[in-house]
């Protein structure tokens, strides 16, 4: 096992180990804001969205769309499109004055 990761590490550029700890993070905030929605939820005994959650939605999405297009992955890409899309309207409603 380690002689695998010696040779990834020795076959993969330095800027392909970042775009990896960008991808990775990016899945990570993406993945956090279940544990948010979970633990809001729990508190009050009900469903709940928290605001944190759109916008670990919308950092996580974009973050994963720079990702999908630095891979050249059209299928990543386009559904990471279309929720940024809603994660950016849940946030505008959240802070527009009626």
């Amino acid at each position: 096992m380690m002689a695998s990761l010696q040779h990834f590490f020795a076959r993969t550029s330095e800027i392909e180990l970042i775009w990896l700890v960008i991808g990775f993070s990016a899945q990570g905030l993406f993945s956090a804001r279940f544990l948010v929605q979970l633990i809001a939820s729990e508190k009050r005994r009900q469903s709940v969205v928290p605001e944190t959650f759109w916008y670990l939605s919308l950092l996580g999405g974009v973050m994963l769309l720079a990702y999908a297009l630095h891979r050249a992955d059209p299928v990543i890409a386009l559904g990471q499109l279309f929720g940024i899309v809603v994660y950016a309207r849940n946030i505008w409603f959240l802070h527009r004055k009626d």
